[in-house]
């Protein structure tokens, strides 16, 4: 296949170094999605939409596109685009529960059981159909425990299933048996993985909910991982129980399931923003015991992206935008569920749209195809900058007087005056007036 042009020719814009330096006055983009991350970049200042064939300087590609035409593609120095090459290793559910049990085995054999521990966030899960017996020995071990099933490679909550019972997972297999020849090459394909139950969900009024966190990855080598202070937590509609394992509007938070809900209502949907979240954990624990949990979703951040670290292939031209669905316990423990290369953009409402709106554009501003930023920054309007090839500790506190006791810079579900810091931060676009 002929290789993918993008920006190779000295044409209108044949950028200098000077150039590159002081940031582009114009900025060809391609977009493969037509939801709210459309919108954003139309309403960029100096950046143009590109049909087609053209060529361009940055692309918001879905990973079908990414599969057929990366690897055929020449980029220049400055071109971005918005996936890893196999940036599955880490959202693909049977690959992340891999990476994450190499890297604990690792970090036990290296550095010992304490620090290894520290990987302790994600329910033991089971790749189906080849770790089949491994899992059948774990499910003897606790008979009467709920265990879900769900295709590695599909998302919104399509093909989850709860069981209690080995028999169940039979009818599945018998189901895959009376397919044909044609559909058996497609199941191939999909695999399953089978993951432990979290059966004492932390409630709010009855209700099931987990957490959607946005993490942006610049970097993986040297690593460097930015954290969205907005995000939102999903709740199911009905009040939850353990007696009934059919009803996935009990059972699954996904909005895509929630929605077809009889009683859903749109506008109020079934999402609080985070710092509403934080507010109402505050006020129930206390700062200090949210504090702490907080603190251990920054760990399964830095811990899950250290798994992938040396298997994803590095590339200067790519970031990857993470869509983290974090699940929390009565006793306020983190579980990581699992992590999304496409996290929705789609809104269900209007605030939804706004805090997106807020996330893509500040995905925009750390990317920074324009060269404004100096890439020292620690705080890039609604982003702290979590990891620059190790912690990042906040800026008013002094190392040497505190000792072991610094605060990470992350500001998860805390106020988010992106404006304000942004008119400090960034020169205007260019040919624009400064706000």
């Amino acid at each position: 296949m002929s290789k993918h042009k993008t920006s190779g020719y000295k044409g209108p814009y044949d950028y200098t170094k000077t150039e590159e330096r002081e940031g582009r006055s114009c900025v060809r983009y391609k977009c493969g999605l037509i939801n709210t991350i459309l919108d954003v970049l139309r309403q960029r200042p100096g950046w143009v939409e590109v049909k087609d064939d053209g060529e361009w300087d940055f692309h918001w590609c879905d990973v079908g596109w990414l599969r057929e035409n990366f690897d055929h593609s020449y980029m220049e120095e400055h071109v971005r685009i918005n996936h890893f090459r196999n940036h599955y290793e880490l959202s693909r559910k049977n690959l992340m529960v891999k990476n994450l049990k190499r890297y604990r085995k690792n970090l036990e054999r290296e550095v010992g059981r304490v620090e290894a521990s520290k990987c302790d966030f994600f329910p033991c899960t089971f790749a189906l159909p080849s770790e089949y017996h491994l899992f059948v020995e774990e499910f003897k071990r606790s008979p009467g425990s709920t265990w879900i099933m769900k295709p590695v490679a599909k998302s919104q909550g399509k093909g989850i299933f709860l069981f209690r019972k080995l028999k169940d997972i039979m009818d599945w297999k018998k189901v895959d048996g009376t397919r044909s020849e044609e559909q058996k090459d497609a199941a191939q394909v999909e695999s399953y993985v089978a993951q432990r139950y979290i059966e004492n969900p932390y409630l709010i009024n009855g209700r099931k909910f987990d957490l959607r966190v946005y993490v942006l990855v610049t970097s993986y080598v040297p690593l460097k991982a930015w954290l969205y202070r907005d995000g939102f937590a999903r709740f199911s509609s009905t009040r939850f129980s353990l007696s009934t394992i059919d009803d996935k509007y009990m059972h699954l938070t996904n909005v895509a399931v929630q929605k077809t809900a009889p009683d859903y209502d749109p506008e109020k949907g079934c999402k609080w923003q985070i710092q509403q979240l934080r507010r109402y954990l505050t006020a129930k624990h206390g700062r200090e015991t949210v504090e702490i949990l907080f603190k251990e979703m920054d760990n399964i951040f830095v811990r899950s992206l250290q798994s992938v670290q040396k298997v994803i292939i590095n590339d200067k031209h790519c970031f990857e935008l993470y869509g983290y669905d974090i699940l929390l316990d009565q006793n306020l423990k983190p579980w990581l569920i699992e992590v999304n290369a496409s996290p929705s953009h789609t809104a269900s409402s209007q605030e939804d749209y706004e805090m997106k709106c807020r996330l893509l554009e500040d995905t925009l501003n750390v990317v920074d195809m324009e060269g404004r930023l100096t890439g020292k920054e620690k705080r890039v309007g609604g982003y702290d900058l979590m990891w620059n090839d190790g912690p990042v500790y906040r800026e008013d506190v002094n190392v040497e007087t505190f000792g072991s006791c610094f605060t990470a810079n992350t500001h998860l579900g805390c106020v988010n005056d992106r404006e304000k810091q942004l008119r400090r931060l960034l020169k205007p676009f260019p040919g624009q007036k400064k706000m």
